[in-house]
């Protein structure tokens, strides 16, 4: 396959991904999630179980492109965030840092020295 249709592939999997998850249908009684339709792509079938809440093994889609043979899964799918990424970096670089802290150092101006105080800082009341 060319490269251009890789990645056409792969966006078409991608879209066929989201609308497995979009239009599942949800079993509140047995708290799981059912494919409301053919997947053949994604090796789902209708009236798969695609979410339980107990020892069950969730679909993958990087497990899916991996059985379709796409070389470079990372490049079609980014990291998980726990793993790495552009969200990990914003999540421990920027989210934590304080704001008063950024503040201060993109204007670290000298704070304006205090005029002189009317009345010795005693105020405007005359007192008699």
């Amino acid at each position: 396959m060319e490269v251009v249709e890789k990645k056409e592939f792969v966006e078409n999997l991608k879209k066929e991904w989201k609308t497995l998850w979009r239009e599942r249908l949800d079993d509140k009684v047995r708290a799981e999630a059912i494919a409301n339709k053919d997947y053949s792509a994604l090796f789902v079938e209708r009236g798969t179980v695609i979410f339980a809440t107990r020892k069950f093994k969730m679909p993958s889609f990087i497990e899916i492109l991996q059985l379709h043979g796409v070389m470079d899964v990372e490049r079609a799918v980014g990291p998980h965030p726990s793993v790495g990424g552009w969200r990990k970096f914003i999540r421990t670089m920027m989210v934590n840092q304080p704001a008063r802290k950024r503040r201060d150092q993109q204007y670290s101006m000298e704070k304006p020295k205090p005029q002189q105080l009317k009345k010795g800082g005693r105020g405007w009341l005359h007192m008699v």
